[in-house]
């Protein structure tokens, strides 16, 4: 007598619902780890509105390679308003976008914010309105999760407002910099306020204490930037003929004995750009492990120095819809503050 091979049950997928899916055998079989994504019928909002459509998909489809996205739409399988699409074709306020089918790896589970940091990001916010916040952002904390880190500011903020649907960061600070952070509520300003920053039209001031008698004459650093990798995978910045050009201004606020306090003002915005312009000037920036030699930042931890002194101190910017102009300021958190107090004792001299 025969056996009879046991017949599977296929897969149900109901439009809109994520399936799990497991590896089971045979060629058909889909990879664990992986969720199934039925049809899906996107209304676009006025957000939205005027946004390519490939751009539009990749915001849905967090996680899909973008290979994926494009072959969907020369497909014919994504469409609008039941018309086929083009990548750039533009979607507006209203339209229905037919998301089709897709398989996209499962996330793995996210060490979810506490309380106690969301509130403390909730209190950093020192400006807010329908379009954009501004965060004073702690030294130490990143402006985004990743490269081993569970969370970082942006994801702080989204989980401490979980109806807001639309939070995205509009510039970066480094992660051990304190200060300004603007934060993009909805996707016009985002556009608007990068384009701002492109146009060189937002002007940030940082104030640093760095190593040294900073002399007036210096006022302007204005030599290019190289990023590289260090053998262990860590990123650097050098000054290099190869590299970007870039422009920092200057201004000395305050001198102490062995430091002084500057307000620098970076026209282009490349990656730790204030620490190594300061540090070929030959003044690093205080506390700087990347970019300050080793007998200096011992000297430093000497005074009880803990943190980078760099702190993003004001923003001068006009807003996104009214175009008022505005100009904030963030003050210096205990560690910053403590320090100069320590040093006020060696006050040489204040500029005016």
């Amino acid at each position: 007598m025969s056996r009879k091979s046991a017949s599977k049950k296929p897969v149900r997928v109901r439009p809109g619902r994520p399936v799990k899916t497991s590896k089971v055998g045979g060629d058909n079989a889909a990879v664990r780890g992986e969720v199934r994504q039925g049809v899906q019928w996107v209304t676009v909002d006025e957000d939205n509105d005027g946004q390519r459509v490939d751009n539009f998909l990749l915001a849905q489809l967090r996680g899909v390679p973008k290979s994926i996205i494009y072959r969907l739409i020369r497909k014919g399988e994504v469409r609008v308003n039941k018309g086929r699409v083009k990548p750039d074709t533009r979607v507006n306020t209203g339209d229905r976008v037919r998301i089709p089918p897709v398989t996209r790896k499962e996330k793995p589970e996210q060490v979810a914010p506490g309380s106690r940091v969301q509130g403390v990001m909730e209190s950093a916010v020192v400006f807010e309105n329908d379009q954009m916040l501004v965060v004073n952002k702690p030294s130490g904390i990143a402006v985004h999760g990743g490269s081993g880190l569970s969370f970082g500011l942006i994801e702080v903020l989204r989980s401490a407002r979980p109806s807001t649907k639309f939070l995205e960061l509009v510039h970066r600070l480094d992660r051990d910099t304190s200060g300004l952070v603007m934060v993009a509520k909805k996707r016009s300003a985002l556009r608007y306020l990068q384009d701002e920053l492109r146009q060189k039209r937002i002007r940030k001031h940082y104030h640093a204490l760095v190593a040294g008698d900073w002399p007036d004459s210096v006022n302007r650093v204005d030599v290019p930037l190289l990023r590289y990798e260090m053998p262990n995978g860590e990123r650097r910045v050098k000054v290099d003929a190869a590299g970007k050009a870039s422009l920092t201004t200057f201004r000395c606020l305050n001198r102490y004995a062995g430091y002084s306090l500057v307000e620098a003002s970076p026209v282009t915005g490349r990656t730790h750009q204030i620490r190594v312009h300061s540090a070929w000037a030959g003044h690093p920036i205080a506390g700087d492990d990347k970019y300050m030699d080793d007998v200096s930042l011992k000297a430093f931890r000497a005074i009880g120095g803990q943190r980078l002194m760099l702190h993003a101190r004001g923003l001068e910017f006009t807003l996104p819809v009214s175009g008022e102009a505005m100009r904030l300021e963030a003050p210096y958190d205990d560690a910053f503050n403590d320090v100069l107090r320590k040093l006020s004792g060696r006050l040489k001299g204040i500029n005016q």
